[in-house]
């Protein structure tokens, strides 16, 4: 069977798991099969099995992919940020930087954060396999301490503070690519992230540092 040009000698495995990805896409979890990600990639289904033991593993490895992925570019623009300087002003930096990984993440893999973050593949795990921690969420908390130790989040309103500046950053992410934003000019898109991204910011001006510079 020859291949296709999307599958590389070496690089089945992550061949498999974006090919399970976009299937996912469009037709749920349940579309996700060995077989089915082994035509996409045009490889035999003995040759998928090699890596994947069933559909649950191939779905949960899809979700991996895109959780290091976004990981990944949070990082990448996280690393920008200077080290030195003013503490508040590299904390909030920090914190503009997680959002704008976030949505460049989304924006350029619309596909699999469609189906890896917004819930799709939930019930498609292995039995037994815990379900880890997710790195952006881990991430975002750690940055959210670092605003109170600067004083720019009161430490009273630390406790579940991820669940506003994740919602802003995902729920644009979702009008963005399928939403009543889908389709707007570039110019227009950039608007909307920073606008988003300056609430956020604001709304987290609980402090003394956030309310002296708010």
């Amino acid at each position: 069977m020859t291949t296709r040009t999307s599958y590389h000698h070496g690089d089945l495995r992550n061949a498999l798991v974006r090919a399970a990805a976009s299937l996912a896409a469009t037709g749920g979890p349940e579309a996700i099969t060995i077989r089915g990600a082994a035509r996409e990639v045009g490889v035999t289904p003995t040759a998928a099995y090699r890596h994947f033991e069933n559909q649950a593993e191939l779905a949960h490895a899809a979700r991996d992919l895109a959780m290091d992925g976004m990981v990944a570019a949070m990082a990448g623009y996280l690393g920008a940020v200077p080290e030195d300087g003013d503490p508040v002003d590299r904390a909030l930096a920090r914190l503009e930087s997680t959002g704008r990984g976030y949505l460049g993440f989304a924006l350029a893999e619309p596909g699999i954060f469609s189906v890896c973050f917004g819930g799709r593949l939930n019930q498609a795990e292995p039995d037994g396999m815990p379900e880890e921690d997710p790195g952006p969420y881990a991430l975002l908390g750690t940055i959210l301490d670092e605003l109170v130790e600067v004083g720019w989040l009161d430490a009273e309103h630390r406790p579940g503070a991820e669940a506003g500046p994740w919602s802003a950053v995902h729920g644009l992410a979702l009008l963005l690519i399928d939403g009543p934003l889908k389709g707007i000019s570039e110019a227009d898109r950039d608007r909307a992230i920073d606008q988003t991204l300056a609430l956020t910011v604001r709304g987290l001006a609980t402090g003394p540092e956030g309310r002296a510079r708010g």
